[in-house]
């Protein structure tokens, strides 16, 4: 919120750095536990039908839709930070993009690397495929932590991170599956999991952003040139490829969502002359109306989120909106942050926090535990199994955290 300046301590220059905008760290640990929740509750049965995805042809959506939307317009809300950071640490704009090169294409490993678990052939691979998947996940941990250690550390620290590379290097080079018609493959790409979206829309999203971003009004227009792509091509009057490592801007449908992120960041830090909280918030209200209303007018081409369609992106994108109003006035401008302790270390720690469930899947499914794929899968039991699921995930995620064992891109 405010820029980073000198500070002379103990005759020495430090950097002060601007305080972490809480309401982004909570609203994106609040979207982490649902998304852990609803997650896991997909495989319970017997459960009214707003507790599931919609299904693709019928012309509704139910709150897990809009989870996934949730977290796009959540990495749009920090994409100009980050940015800004970035270029405060280091102002060459070829070590920007390679950054944002670097990271897109990290997310989009991982994603492989859980889309592909389950679909390993072991008798190929040699390797049970649970445990192909615990490998890999276990490479990757290793290699994209954050290592906290001290100078005499270094090595051992780097060894780590090398031994996680090779481990996923590994792992890619065995992997194996059959096809339908019965012939060998590699890694099946078209769908590179939650986390490939989120890198390729991340990617889409900061070609637009990075070469704009001193214009206040490009997020906004940048918006409306991803919702009406979006809206075209739901209208069928164009046609996009389906397969998402050739074409990482889809439909716009995901870009247009994390966009309305990026705006809405622009509204709450921008350099614009409305600064007061008051102001800033009926900005805000004023936008995520205005995104209501569209979808309300977009409605002839449906809702749906397994066809992305335009209202599915703009009723998400409101509800975002409106959410994280309520969240800045409860956080950053009233100062309440305490009831969101269990909420926290998700915000933070969130690539890791993402992983623990498949982490905890492949181990159930390499030991052969198969116990809650017959008990308390139906019903509300459940339901309550999910919800000391998600909490267990949660408490981990704090453990993590606080033993300062933590992911970054």
């Amino acid at each position: 919120m405010t820029t980073a300046s000198p500070i002379q301590l103990n005759g020495v220059a430090t950097i002060s750095k601007p305080p972490r905008i809480a309401s982004i760290d909570i609203f994106r640990g609040l979207t982490m536990l649902v998304m852990i929740f609803v997650n896991d509750l997909a495989s319970v049965h017997g459960l009214p039908w707003w507790t599931y995805h919609m299904k693709a042809n019928i012309d509704a959506m139910t709150y897990v839709d809009m989870v996934f939307p949730f977290f796009l317009f959540i990495v749009g809300l920090s994409i100009p930070l980050a940015i800004r950071a970035r270029l405060k640490k280091n102002e060459s704009m070829p070590a920007l993009w390679m950054h944002v090169l670097l990271r897109s294409f990290s997310l989009v490993v991982m994603g492989l690397i859980i889309a592909n678990a389950e679909r390993g052939d072991s008798a190929r691979m040699g390797i049970n495929t649970d445990l192909w998947g615990l490998l890999a996940l276990a490479g990757a941990v290793l290699f994209w932590m954050v290592y906290t250690g001290s100078e005499r550390h270094a090595t051992l620290l780097r060894v780590l991170r090398y031994v996680g590379l090779g481990l996923m290097v590994v792992m890619f080079a065995i992997f194996r599956r059959t096809t339908h018609s019965g012939h060998v493959a590699w890694i099946e790409g078209s769908y590179p999991e939650i986390l490939g979206l989120i890198g390729c829309t991340y990617l889409v999203v900061c070609i637009l952003y990075i070469p704009t971003r001193r214009w206040l009004w490009a997020p906004f227009a940048w918006f409306l040139a991803l919702l009406a792509v979006s809206a075209v091509a739901t209208a069928r009057e164009i046609g996009f490829p389906h397969t998402h490592h050739l074409w990482p801007f889809t439909t716009g449908a995901m870009p247009c969502v994390c966009m309305a992120g990026v705006a809405t960041s622009a509204i709450f830090l921008g350099a614009h002359r409305w600064q007061l909280p008051r102001q800033k918030m009926l900005l805000a209200f004023v936008f995520a109306i205005f995104t209501l209303v569209a979808g309300w007018f977009l409605t002839p081409l449906g809702i749906s989120k397994i066809r992305a369609t335009p209202t599915w992106c703009l009723y998400s994108a409101g509800a975002a909106i409106l959410l994280f109003i309520l969240l800045y006035w409860i956080c950053d401008v009233k100062k309440q942050t305490a009831w969101a302790f269990f909420a926290r270390p998700a915000g933070s720690n969130t690539l890791l926090t993402y992983l623990l469930p498949d982490f905890y899947y492949f181990l159930l499914g390499w030991i052969g535990v198969s116990y809650f794929d017959t008990h308390f899968a139906f019903g509300w039991p459940g339901v309550m199994r999910s919800v000391i699921f998600t909490a267990f995930i949660l408490v981990l995620a704090g453990i993590l955290t606080r033993l300062k064992i933590r992911m970054q891109l």
